[in-house]
């Protein structure tokens, strides 16, 4: 009886151990072949996941990957995108991998006071948007504002501007929703209600002043251009404000019946704020309306070089109109780029 006893724990010790030792196979197992890309699409659960990376030989085990992550706390961590699986990759090396969201870059550029319609125009041309009028018809939404918690007559201004890694199967929706977290992530720390103006009147005035100069040292100085006018209830007869208006039809020249067209955008027919924001502002044109400078100019005129001439009176402006826009040698397009500043 003793030697039977002897033999089933000698035989449960070799089973544990075998197992101790299959177990820390499994666990140290790690990928043989050629380098793939693997993809995680958006909502992709773990079970799917786990399924095709056992499917394209990437793990060979697939209880052992989804015990060992659901031991590390990982089953609902890992993220959306393509990613190098390299010859050598064990189960740590791809858990740190899909978690961290180290996948192939797809990145693209925003510009600073680009609007909803050349957003379109990006994201299509870089092949992140498949349905661009869905794009546009959402972004003017009221009501689709609304539900991305964004006050506004639409996404206009909510776009923020930035260097973004979209993925391949993005939708208008999710594009939209991931550009106006981004707006709400950086402007966190932004008292809006800190001027006169409410937070909306911030994103459009800030949208104008980011239209009217390129050169970052101008923002603040124009935005107390506005400020005065606007306490003042001059019209702020801005240029860019126009062309928004009429953005469907513009065809890069500004008419005399154009200025005057009523439009509840055209601050040469209006004595307030456009309705709206007029392109997407970046963070230092908002932060030049939250903080403008402070004096007495009422005008300013291009010097065609993105930066402008300065008036109080409208004749320094008119005579500054003579000589930057009036005079051919003068009129020359360059650039504020190269001037020393």
């Amino acid at each position: 009886m003793k030697k039977i006893l002897s033999m089933f724990v000698i035989l449960g010790v070799l089973a544990l151990a075998g197992g101790y030792l299959w177990v820390k196979g499994e666990l140290n197992y790690s990928y043989k072949g050629p380098e793939v890309t693997f993809k995680i699409n958006n909502g992709d659960n773990f079970p799917k996941i786990n399924q095709n990376l056992y499917k394209e030989g990437i793990i060979l085990n697939r209880r052992v990957f989804h015990k060992y992550t659901a031991y590390k706390n990982l089953l609902s961590k890992f993220k959306s995108g393509n990613y190098i699986i390299k010859n050598g990759m064990n189960l740590d090396d791809l858990l740190e991998m899909f978690v961290s969201g180290d996948a192939i870059k797809n990145l693209v550029t925003i510009p600073e006071g680009k609007n909803l319609y050349e957003i379109a125009d990006i994201l299509s041309n870089k092949n992140f948007l498949k349905n661009k009028d869905r794009f546009i018809e959402l972004a003017k939404s009221a009501d689709y504002a609304k539900k991305l918690g964004i006050n506004s007559i639409s996404l206009e201004g909510y776009l923020f501007p930035d260097t973004y890694n979209f993925e391949e199967d993005e939708t208008p929706e999710s594009l939209l929703k991931k550009m106006t977290n981004h707006f709400k992530a950086q402007t966190k720390s932004l008292d809006l209600s800190s001027t006169f103006l409410s937070p909306e009147e911030v994103i459009i005035l800030a949208s104008v002043v980011e239209k009217e100069t390129g050169a970052k040292f101008e923002r603040k100085i124009i935005a107390g251009v506005f400020f005065n006018r606007l306490k003042k209830k001059m019209k702020l007869q801005s240029d860019p404000t126009i062309i928004y208006g009429m953005w469907e039809r513009y065809d890069g020249n500004i008419r005399r019946k154009d200025i005057l067209a009523p439009s509840k955008y055209n601050t040469y027919t209006i004595k307030s704020l456009p309705i709206g924001p007029i392109a997407n502002p970046g963070l230092d044109a908002i932060k030049a309306v939250l903080d403008p400078d402070t004096h007495d100019y009422l005008f300013f005129v291009s010097k065609n070089n993105g930066t402008h001439k300065f008036s109080k009176t409208l004749k320094e402006h008119n005579s500054a109109v003579r000589t930057w826009q009036l005079t051919k040698k003068n009129k020359k397009g360059r650039s504020w780029r190269d001037l020393k500043q």
